[in-house]
């Protein structure tokens, strides 16, 4: 087994694919019709095989997750083979970052929050 797709709810596609692939860089794998104004749009890091499912809010319960899809903690943690570089990328995205790099005894990290309000690690493992 493995895990292949996880949900992430956004405002809309257009700001999902904004983000996605246009700050982080991911490759839009999937954007097909459903009809009814829905889409099936997947997006994922350069040959990653966890994807992401980018389903937009329906309803009051599931715009309140938009941005808290975790309760605050950090949600996702994105393991890079060069942190330097990705960093640099992301930053010049305009990637919100919310500490400068650190190093730990597993490696390189920095925490930061997607135009959503979520947290993620950028983190490469020595």
């Amino acid at each position: 087994m493995r895990l292949r797709t996880v949900t992430f709810v956004v405002p809309d596609y257009k700001a999902g694919l904004a983000f996605f692939v246009g700050k982080l860089g991911f490759d839009l794998v999937e954007d097909t019709l459903l009809g009814g104004g829905k889409r099936w749009v997947v997006v994922a890091p350069k040959g990653a095989e966890t994807r992401l499912l980018l389903a937009v809010a329906d309803g009051d319960a599931q715009r309140a997750a938009i941005g808290n899809q975790t309760g605050g903690r950090v949600a996702f943690f994105l393991e890079t083979d060069d942190f330097d570089r990705d960093h640099a990328a992301f930053a010049g995205r305009g990637v919100t970052f919310m500490e400068a790099p650190r190093r730990e005894e597993y490696g390189t990290v920095a925490v930061f929050r997607d135009d959503f309000g979520n947290l993620w690690d950028l983190i490469q493992i020595v």
